[in-house]
């Protein structure tokens, strides 16, 4: 369906128009508190995977296995190494 420059034109000044003369009703707004909320936690857990991916570096350099460290973690030894192993230096 071919639309000419014109009926462009005019149907981008009338999406403009709608959007200048927009006001948003009660209905539309939203807690904003929710979303800071979810950066919080999206926060914390980043800075909580740094501190047991030093945790877990520690742990190697004690001598502990991937087994003993998977199992404090909740996982296998197998799964700790497969996720970890790359991030620590041992």
């Amino acid at each position: 369906m071919p639309r000419t420059m014109q009926e462009i034109i005019d149907s981008a000044e009338a999406l403009a128009d709608r959007f200048e003369s927009y006001t948003p009703s009660p209905r539309d707004r939203r807690d904003e508190r929710a979303l800071e909320a979810l950066r919080r936690a999206v926060s914390a857990r980043a800075g909580a995977e740094r501190d047991l991916v030093a945790a877990v570096s520690a742990a190697r350099d004690a001598g502990y296995s991937w087994a003993a460290i998977g199992t404090l973690i909740g996982t296998s030894g197998e799964a700790a190494r497969q996720r970890y192993a790359q991030l620590v230096k041992h």
